[in-house]
């Protein structure tokens, strides 16, 4: 008898126990999230909210980062120009004007054309080679060791995949044909394209249509399908040329203030990692659902798809490279990476020769023959 009452007692002391226990977790967790601070940044976009899509890339990544931590970590999202004039968006974010910027580091290569290379350059990788060079080939160690002299911290936050190469008033048969055009291009693609005779214009997306209107520019490259013809330029310049050469891959970035970035405990730091990773694939997918549609209603709508002439593309490859050399002996950052970057972009394109293109071409021509 009294072993069996001491055997009761132990029981229900154990349960008593054990449910002290269950109790004491729940209370811990909640206790444990409410050390976390509350954030609020403001974040400067390079877009105009109308372009749903690469403007979206920032609201995708606030959202999900406000779920992730359970709305502690707010950040509003400003359209282009509402806060910071877009070619200003890295100073202001260096100066804490904002903590964060969404955009494309190649807007930047007036300070220094080592900015484009985390973003995209002429003949360079495609967009899932992107992904790998800048997640798992050293790509965002050595664009974020760039970016610490400007005191910011860069990670990926959207893609466009392969874009078009723009739109033209008059057919470009070859390279004399591009002698004088004015067109709205930017980086280290209108440097290029200057070289073969185009005098490059540096517009933000909301001011092409006025200036391809007013016959300010001839031609214009924004990003494909979905945005031009929202942007309207098939009204204007119907000839609508493939690839853009210098965007094979396109990664837009998040740019962080460093001091600021740094500051974030590290459960922070994971939910704005794992945020702007969503923003990056959403972006690309939402693109490649956009633009097949787009494309078709283009081409109903009368526009001409061309192909980049062949000399156009050789003479633009040419000069490429000997531009990527005189980068390399002007500018040290440049020289850093550059070697690197090729290396993983020469072996990449040998793999993807095996299985990728292989597959790739047969299904696509048999596609298109009707199979």
């Amino acid at each position: 008898m009294t072993e069996t009452i001491n055997r009761r007692n132990f029981l229900t002391k154990g349960a008593v126990g054990g449910a002290a226990t269950v109790a004491a977790t729940a209370l811990a967790a909640p206790a444990v999230a409410q050390e976390l601070p509350s954030i609020k940044w403001r974040l400067t976009s390079g877009f105009p909210n109308n372009l749903d899509t690469i403007y979206g890339g920032a609201t995708v990544m606030a959202e999900t980062l406000s779920k992730i931590t359970d709305g502690k970590f707010q950040i509003q999202v400003f359209q282009a120009g509402e806060l910071v004039p877009g070619p200003q968006a890295i100073d202001a974010v260096k100066a804490n004007t904002v903590e964060i910027a969404h955009t494309c580091g190649y807007y930047f290569t007036g300070k220094d054309p080592t900015f484009a290379i985390g973003s995209t350059i002429p003949f360079g990788l495609n967009g899932r080679q992107q992904n790998a060079w800048l997640y798992h080939g050293g790509g965002n160690e050595a664009y974020n060791e760039f970016l610490s002299a400007y005191g910011v911290v860069g990670i990926p936050g959207g893609a466009t995949g392969a874009q078009m190469g723009g739109w033209f008033r008059k057919e470009i048969k070859g390279v004399a044909d591009l002698k004088g055009v004015k067109m709205r291009i930017a980086g280290v693609a209108g440097e290029v394209m200057s070289r073969l005779g185009v005098v490059p214009q540096q517009l933000p997306g909301g001011d092409i249509y006025p200036a391809l209107e007013r016959g300010t520019i001839d031609a214009a490259e924004w990003i494909g399908p979905y945005d031009d013809e929202r942007l309207g330029f098939y009204q204007i310049a119907p000839n609508y040329y493939y690839p853009a050469y210098w965007e094979g891959g396109l990664t837009i970035h998040f740019f962080i203030n460093k001091a600021q970035y740094e500051g974030l405990p590290p459960a922070y730091k994971a939910a704005l990692d794992a945020a702007c990773k969503a923003a990056n694939i959403n972006m690309q997918a939402l693109y490649d659902v956009k633009n097949t549609a787009a494309i078709r209603s283009l081409v109903g709508k009368g526009v001409k798809l061309r192909p980049l002439p062949r000399d156009v593309m050789d003479a633009a490859y040419k000069t490429t490279f000997e531009l990527y050399a005189e980068y390399s002996a002007k500018h040290p950052a440049w020289a850093k990476i550059y070697p690197g970057w090729k290396k993983f972009r020469d072996e990449s394109f040998e793999w993807f020769r095996v299985a990728e293109y292989s597959y790739d071409s047969y299904m696509y021509s048999a596609q298109a023959s009707g199979k």
